[in-house]
């Protein structure tokens, strides 16, 4: 093999997710939202926009039995997710479709996570009006979103550098991760889809 080629990458997009990004980092996130959240044994719980699933095989691995369901609109990612062992704990159902309209009959979930994802949806209010949906009565939701860039050092010098060296409006899409960071914006977003009891806690990982 050619030296030049021994460190092309190899896999799909949604394959180098798993494979860097989730031990990295995503792994201790999803970690910090599943505890926080408590999934307990017997209950029946959604993983919206999982991804790979870091967050669903998280949530299984903590309860005994029940049952845990991924939803995400990216074939690539469920079919990575699909592929992957899972550990003690119940199954995972893998499914594909929109948080905008969720493939699930009314009051189907005891509790939603969402790791990341609410940002990035089109239709914000909607999405989180969908979580309610689906949710029993007294249901739970976990959420999590990126503070401000500005807090975030490592996100903010990528940012920068992105506009320094590829021009004005480059780092667009970066920012865009940190676009629910205002605190009473999200307050009045998760209020309005009808949730009550609403608490925000912020983290450093």
């Amino acid at each position: 093999m050619a030296q030049q080629e021994q460190w092309q990458l190899e896999g799909s997009a949604a394959e180098l997710y798993e494979r860097y990004l989730v031990p990295a980092t995503t792994a201790l996130w999803a970690a910090d939202l599943v505890d926080r959240a408590a999934p307990q044994s017997g209950e029946r719980v959604l993983d919206l926009a999982c991804g790979t699933g870091v967050v669903a095989r998280v949530a299984a691995e903590r309860m005994e039995g029940g049952q845990v369901v991924g939803l995400d609109i990216n074939t690539g990612m469920l079919a990575v997710a699909r592929s992957l062992p899972t550990g003690a704990g119940p199954r995972i159902d893998w499914c594909e479709g929109s948080a905008l309209e969720m493939p699930f009959t009314d009051s189907t979930f005891d509790l939603v996570l969402c790791q990341l994802g609410l940002q990035f949806f089109p239709d914000r209010s909607g999405a989180l009006r969908e979580m309610f949906r689906v949710l029993v009565p007294n249901g739970r939701l976990a959420l999590s979103v990126f503070s401000a860039i500005d807090h975030t050092r490592a996100a903010k010098a990528l940012a920068d550098a992105l506009d320094r060296h590829l021009g004005p409006g480059a780092s667009a899409t970066k920012r865009s991760e940190h676009s629910l960071a205002d605190a009473d914006e999200l307050y009045r977003l998760v209020a309005g889809a009808g949730f009550r009891h609403v608490t925000q806690r912020s983290r450093v990982i």
